[in-house]
């Protein structure tokens, strides 16, 4: 019986270090930066590498191409990569997340941010909200680099 309580531990420490999946490049960042902080203050961190902690609360259906964090502050940010550059598992939903990489500005004409919502429409197979008018916006996300999924 003594082996039990010598081995359980151990069986438990692997258990947690298979279900961790890691993707892309390793994340190297020590310390997470808040999504509310990039989002609230992007300039400051335009084109520099960071670390955002959360879970994942959706996934391109498509190609596995983004997934969209949302931290503790209820904040959320898209990572996106290159198709097949890193396939982000589609059942991530719900997984907690450390994932790297460097915040990028996308400003969108109305006509680019009308097809990146149909676009987006078809990689989630929601459909797409015409009552509203197409805008030029302004997007922040992250061009990933690596992903430590739990």
């Amino acid at each position: 019986m003594k082996w039990i309580c010598r081995i359980a531990p151990l069986l438990l420490v692997a258990s947690a270090v298979a279900a961790e999946t890691r993707l892309g490049k390793p994340v190297t960042v020590e310390k997470a930066t808040p999504v509310r902080e990039l989002l609230e203050h992007p300039e400051a961190y335009l084109g520099k590498t960071v670390r955002v902690d959360g879970e994942i609360t959706s996934v391109c259906q498509a190609m596995g191409c983004w997934m969209e964090v949302r931290d503790d502050s209820g904040a959320s940010i898209r990572l996106k990569v290159e198709d097949g550059e890193i396939v982000f598992p589609k059942d991530g939903a719900g997984r907690k997340v450390a994932a790297q990489g460097t915040l990028e500005k996308l400003v969108l004409t109305p006509q680019e941010h009308a097809a990146a919502l149909e676009h987006e429409a078809h990689e989630t197979g929601k459909p797409v909200d015409r009552t509203r008018p197409a805008q030029g916006t302004t997007i922040y996300r992250l061009r990933g680099q690596g992903a430590v999924l739990r």
